[in-house]
């Protein structure tokens, strides 16, 4: 990947179209680096158990019992990390950002937004499910503090791009062209295996977050939007901060201007994209790969993703 055209992602962010990645990045960046460095003058100062609690507030209790004294974890511990190095935050980010700058391209920013929430959700779902129901687990869950990361997100996003693109291909360093698909799948095989082991709350959220994005792809395809509740949410609350424009202004339309605007309208009609067509592209993309597709089925899907 281009150095520059990472780096240039980033500018602006807030104010670019189809640019959720950057923005869900940018947060979770944040969030860690106010954490950190509160948890380094808490230290100096003597006041851990001040950033014991305000860490809490970002970490799901395992125990449904402690959950239910703090239910807001179950979306906030998807936008924090562990403070014990850098490489927690670092390759969550790194794998978040490729495959969901995959999902913009093909279904537009707001799909990658409903599939992260979606699947921080189902991993936390996941998470609290087994340490409170399989006996296995809550045996265990006294020894367990809490669970952070976008781990379960991440997948999702990983998993949904790879079934809505699965023969897509990424260059990996010493690899060589990998199809995501395999990628996708070896992180599902070790999330797996990790499930008996030392992070066993946190290999089970991934593949709950894998689940969901697999789950929200095949109903997208089939016309259902899972997300479509996450973004009226996030634009309902954006109302609130985001003033609008109290002028109106009128003009008086010459007969031409309005056979223009009839003609115009005729052929936004006629250019609508039904959703069997979209899928009939995506299939051909999951197929032949998105260089099979002609110029019109591009333009259509570039015009549905921004629906």
């Amino acid at each position: 990947m281009n150095g520059g055209g990472f780096l240039n992602d980033f500018k602006n962010a807030f104010s670019r179209p189809n640019s959720a990645h950057t923005q869900l990045i940018i947060i979770n960046v944040v969030v860690f680096l106010f954490l950190a460095i509160f948890n380094v003058f808490s230290s100096v100062l003597g006041f851990e158990s001040v950033f014991g609690f305000v860490y809490n507030q970002f970490s799901i209790p395992p125990v449904l019992s402690e959950f239910i004294t703090r239910p807001w974890t179950i979306i906030t511990y998807a936008f924090s990390h562990s403070l014990s190095g850098i490489f927690h935050i670092l390759f969550n980010m790194l794998v978040f950002y490729w495959f969901a700058k995959l999902v913009i391209e093909y279904l537009g920013s707001d799909k990658v937004i409903s599939i992260y929430v979606l699947g921080a959700l189902a991993g936390g779902v996941a998470y609290l499910l087994v340490y409170n129901l399989v006996p296995f687990y809550a045996n265990q869950a006294h020894l367990v503090s809490g669970m952070v990361g976008a781990s379960a997100a991440v997948y999702a996003v990983a998993v949904a791009a790879a079934t809505l693109v699965p023969n897509y291909t990424f260059f990996l360093l010493f690899l060589g062209p990998v199809r995501i698909k395999y990628i996708a799948g070896f992180y599902i095989v070790l999330s797996f295996l990790g499930s008996v082991g030392s992070n066993a709350g946190g290999n089970i959220a991934h593949l709950g977050g894998a689940l969901m994005g697999f789950v929200f792809i095949k109903q997208l395809q089939k016309g259902n939007d899972w997300g479509g509740w996450i973004i009226r949410v996030i634009t309902f609350v954006k109302s609130f901060f985001v003033r609008q424009s109290n002028i109106k202004v009128s003009y008086k339309k010459s007969s031409s201007s309005k056979s223009k605007q009839s003609s115009s309208s005729t052929r936004q009609s006629s250019s609508k994209t039904s959703q069997d067509e979209i899928d009939e592209i995506l299939d051909k993309i999951s197929e032949k790969g998105y260089d099979s597709l002609t110029k019109e089925e591009k333009q259509k899907l570039f015009n549905a993703s921004k629906k």
